[in-house]
């Protein structure tokens, strides 16, 4: 996988770089602001982006707006925006994109999981951070969508933008595959998505009705 890093952060951009190489990953380019990462990756054309959401010039949300000019030009792009704190206003847009990831940054630490969320991402698929999703779950009013659920549907659906397959819902919440889809299905119905629409397009349906909640 050729990875592009735009993180302003010395050590973190090096450490990162140095952990994905390890892994058997091609860094391709490094970028230490907004502008350069995005002129970094149109010379690059990397599988994956890993952004940093506070960069320079501003070191307000640079990273996440470079993200979204960066899905404009290039669809194809995988991207990951990393964190230090939870911050959801550039998410819902990009999650609708597909090939998005938002992790905190201490989940690096957990490298088999951090790594496979980049995988992950870079196929094709998402990968939210569990504490950005209870976040927005548990922002959720009763007059929203989401106050439908049940506390089960929830956990589900919360697996559900973290990006997880039917069979990895399974085994984080020890239930048989056939219960997931069952649990799912459900959501499907209390949300309104139409049962003839494509199954990928209705999951991704569903996790931004409740990011908009």
């Amino acid at each position: 996988m050729r990875i592009v890093i735009g993180e302003d952060s010395t050590l973190f951009r090096e450490g990162l770089a140095s952990l994905l190489t390890i892994a058997g990953h091609d860094v391709v380019g490094r970028a230490a602001d907004a502008p350069s990462l995005v002129d970094v990756v149109t010379a690059e054309r990397p599988d994956l982006a890993v952004i940093d959401i506070r960069m320079p010039p501003d070191l307000t949300d640079d990273g996440a707006r470079a993200a979204r000019t960066l899905r404009v030009a290039h669809p194809e792009l995988g991207i990951v925006l990393l964190s230090q704190h939870i911050e959801t206003r550039h998410s819902v847009e990009l999650v609708a994109s597909g090939r998005f990831g938002y992790l905190l940054k201490d989940r690096v630490l957990d490298v088999d999981d951090f790594i496979e969320a980049l995988t992950r991402v870079a196929s094709g698929g998402s990968a939210l951070d569990p504490e950005v999703v209870s976040r927005l779950l548990a922002a959720a009013h009763r007059d929203d969508p989401i106050g439908r659920l049940t506390a089960r549907e929830r956990e589900v659906l919360s697996l559900m933008a973290e990006g997880r397959t039917n069979v990895g819902i399974a085994r984080r919440l020890w239930l048989q595959p056939r219960t997931v889809e069952a649990h799912i299905g459900s959501i499907m119905n209390k949300l309104g998505l139409p049962s003839d629409d494509d199954e990928n397009h209705r999951r991704v349906l569903a996790v931004l009705t409740y990011l908009n909640s």
